[in-house]
């Protein structure tokens, strides 16, 4: 079979992720005698600095981690509302949703201390060794990719007129950073420089403790708290402090939990729980009957979508960081059955929640009016797109979009490892977008804009709530055979992350294998596809019922017959859908695999 690129195998180390320069940092780490862990902190670093515009320290990250001959465990970095953080407040501001940029968007930073925290604890490089990457590119500079500059050009005329300190980072001589000419951003540098100072010397494990330390209680959170402070414009139009304090920061650490699981076939796919929306994968999976279509078929396609709105539907009325989201039920074979048998020969426009356990759904009054029609939603979460929604949202799935008045979504980075020693990774790092607030003029980086995802109406799973982390579209995955880890993988794209890494995962487990290993790079190269009839995570919170994007490469016949059984198919470009990355591990022969995805021409993997 003809892929873009070959299925990387070697015995040493494997990485994947969206950006080169973070996969061969990541790898140098590994050269160094570092372990996957060591290598996943050196690239989370680099990836806040080369690509500023889907993530940053300040944003979050979700990892899932098998270290060799241990427990799957879930390593949080999502922090949760702060303690000002009510519905109250928002509504007395006169707010029917949270804002997409700006201050009062802003959850607790979750990245920094969830890279922290696994470094300490599985980790065995020094803080200086796993930052010197990244203090070198942001210091010394590296050639962006196209997506950066276009981004700062979107919101150039905000930049220049209210977040001043971005400008100043972002457009210096009024010029955005281009292609083949080093970019710098000496502000994060000297952060970092100083981070490592101020944790000192000696024992590793202590110096890391007073680098956490640093970011709750030091320079870095009074900077932090300051930059919340200030009135700040973001997309209701208006000027917003945010709420975050110096309480909120000491009073919050990134914490292990089980991963939710799910058994198909003979694999057990992980994910994090119901705060994020990884269930939704296996639900989807939850979902399939015993016998499935012809891969890539229309019915194929089409029992894949249908199943993915039920699944999402459920996500809406029933994820969020409450304690009692009911997972079980929600992956229960009798709850699945009733469910599959909702999904007939015609495209559904409805959402349509189900019931675990006899309890009575409930939707955000937002999410009943977008599901009832509203128009002017394209895939990409901006209002006011008009007839030409779905071309342009074909056109960039998952990008990050910006609206005239300044209303951003920024997206997100993967990476994947796997060491000699069998250690594995899987870490989704986004937030903190160069779009999503203002740079802290001290510290080269904004805050992050995660609250956008909960709703201000009381009483929902996912409703504003002080010290609870909102709903996220974060969720990398891992994968055991007969209880053994053999994979990890992921993507950026939001509401769209669990639809391409399901397919991606059908195809690994449905099409074969490639030199007696995974056919990883095969998988990731079929054409994808999404759909977007269920509430957006971003603001404005749109859906579009009845949608389905595709690939051009589909076949016609298949696209043919999606239409005739009602779909609403949007003809994206040839490679559009999913940017995934992915890892893998024989147990039984030792040897190691790794794939990038080429749409976008920036993920790549490496390994020997």
């Amino acid at each position: 079979m003809f892929t873009t690129r070959p299925t990387l195998q070697g015995t040493f180390g494997m990485v994947s992720s969206t950006h080169w320069l973070a996969s061969q940092s990541a790898m140098a780490v590994l050269e160094d005698g570092g372990n996957a862990f060591d290598a996943a902190v050196a690239a989370g670093f680099v990836l806040h600095v080369v690509e500023p515009h889907l993530n940053g320290p300040a944003g979050e990250v979700p990892i899932i981690l098998a270290p060799a001959g241990g427990e799957v465990r879930v390593l949080c970095g999502q922090g949760p509302a702060p303690a000002g953080a009510t519905i109250e407040h928002y509504r007395g501001l006169g707010l029917d949703l949270v804002p997409g940029t700006g201050p009062l968007a802003a959850s607790v930073p979750g990245a920094f201390d969830a890279w922290m925290v696994l470094l300490r604890d599985h980790g065995t490089r020094t803080l200086a060794e796993v930052l010197k990457h990244a203090i070198g590119y942001a210091e010394d500079g590296h050639p962006p990719v196209e997506r950066v500059g276009e981004t700062v050009e979107t919101v150039r005329g905000l930049f220049e007129s209210e977040w001043t300190s971005s400008a100043e980072v972002y457009l210096p001589g009024g010029k955005a950073p281009q292609p083949g000419v080093l970019f710098r951003n000496p502000a994060l540098a000297a952060t970092w420089r100083r981070l490592i100072a101020e944790a000192g010397e000696g024992e590793r494990t202590g110096q890391i403790e007073r680098a956490r330390a640093v970011w709750r209680e030091g320079f870095i959170a009074e900077a932090l708290v300051r930059q919340s402070a200030r009135a700040t414009m973001d997309t209701s139009g208006t000027r917003h402090t945010g709420t975050l304090t110096a309480a909120d920061l000491a009073g919050w650490s990134a914490a292990y939990e089980a991963p939710a699981t799910y058994d198909w076939r003979g694999w057990t796919v992980c994910k994090a729980g119901g705060w994020s929306q990884g269930p939704a994968l296996l639900q989807q999976l939850a979902l399939l009957p015993p016998e499935l279509p012809e891969y890539g078929s229309a019915e194929y396609v089409h029992l894949l979508v249908e199943g993915c709105k039920l699944a999402m539907a459920d996500r809406e009325a029933w994820y969020g960081d409450a304690v009692d989201v009911p997972v079980d039920a929600l992956l229960s074979e009798p709850y699945n059955a009733a469910r599959r048998a909702l999904i007939g020969e015609k495209a559904s426009h409805e959402l349509r929640p189900g019931s675990p356990g006899g309890r009575t759904p409930v939707l955000s009054a937002h999410a009943l009016r977008v599901a009832a029609g509203e128009p002017g939603f394209d895939a990409m979460g901006i209002a006011g797109a008009g007839a030409g929604a779905g071309a342009g949202a074909a056109a960039g799935a998952g990008e990050p979009t910006v609206a005239r008045d300044g209303g951003t979504r920024g997206d997100t980075c993967h990476l994947d490892i796997v060491d000699r020693w069998g250690n594995m990774i899987a870490a989704t790092p986004s937030g903190g977008w160069l779009q999503s607030n203002p740079v802290v003029p001290e510290l080269g980086f904004p805050l992050g804009t995660r609250l956008q995802m909960a709703w201000l109406d009381p009483g929902l799973p996912n409703s504003l709530t002080p010290g609870r982390r909102p709903r996220t579209t974060l969720t990398p995955s891992l994968a055991l055979r007969d209880g053994v880890p053999v994979m990890a993988f992921g993507t950026p794209g939001g509401d769209q992350q669990d639809q391409w890494q399901l397919h991606f995962f059908l195809a690994v487990a449905l099409r074969g294998t490639v030199r007696g290993g995974l056919d990883l790079q095969g998988a990731i190269d079929a054409p994808n596809w999404h759909n977007d009839s269920f509430p957006g995570s971003f603001f404005p919170r749109g859906m579009r019922p009845g949608s389905v994007t595709v690939e051009s490469r589909t076949d016609p016949d298949v696209v043919a017959e999606l239409r005739r059984r009602g779909h609403d198919v949007t003809m994206g470009d040839a490679w559009s859908e999913g940017r995934l990355c992915a890892v893998a591990r024989d147990p039984e022969t030792g040897v190691l695999s790794a794939a990038a995805n080429p749409r976008g021409m920036q993920g790549y993997a490496v390994g020997r």
